[in-house]
């Protein structure tokens, strides 16, 4: 049956100026073929979250907010979107999985799982450190795939390593998560 459950930290998706460049990542359309269960923080917050969970409706990806109807922003517990479906447990999610499996559902369910307040990126740093990323790299003329590389490591560097800690935490919880919703899965 192969890999049911997935764990990472944020999502590809739309780029910010998508509408000029097109650019998305691959991670869209393999969620729209994939019947994968995927535990994340959300959408990589400096993306077009908005234009990514549109996209993801498109293909039929289902969200679940994990004990929340708030979705997450990557370094940020919320995104300022929300998700229509919530589940508060590992046997919740697993649940889900088998009724998408009797529907014959070919695409993923995203688990979106936010860290906690208190250990997410100073919501005022991440926006001030996110517009001075954006406006670097457009004075350096860097686009494309080479965005997202471009801005993670002005995070790290800027946020002088505080972000790449958030992103332990994510890697760590979500890897918890994912482990817990297989168990449960496998017990069905």
């Amino acid at each position: 049956m192969g890999i049911r459950v997935f764990a990472t930290g944020g999502l590809g998706g739309v780029h910010r100026e998508a509408r000029d460049s097109w650019d998305e990542s691959a991670d869209l359309t393999t969620l729209g073929s994939t019947p994968i269960t995927v535990v994340c923080a959300g959408v990589k917050s400096i993306l077009d979250v908005a234009a990514t969970l549109e996209r993801l409706e498109t293909l039929n990806v289902g969200i679940l907010g994990f004990q929340t109807t708030s979705f997450p922003g990557f370094y940020l517990t919320d995104s300022g979107h929300t998700t229509e479906s919530q589940a508060d447990s590992a046997a919740e999610v697993a649940d889900v999985m088998h009724a998408r499996d009797v529907l014959a559902v070919r695409s993923a369910l995203i688990v979106a799982n936010p860290l906690p307040r208190e250990e997410q990126l100073d919501p005022d740093l991440h926006d001030a450190v996110l517009d001075q990323g954006l406006a670097l790299a457009s004075r350096s003329a860097i686009s494309g795939k080479n965005v997202t590389p471009f801005l993670l490591d002005h995070f790290h560097r800027t946020t002088h390593g505080r972000s790449m800690e958030v992103n332990e935490r994510i890697i760590v919880r979500n890897a918890a998560l994912a482990a817990d919703i297989a168990v449960a899965f496998g017990q069905q």
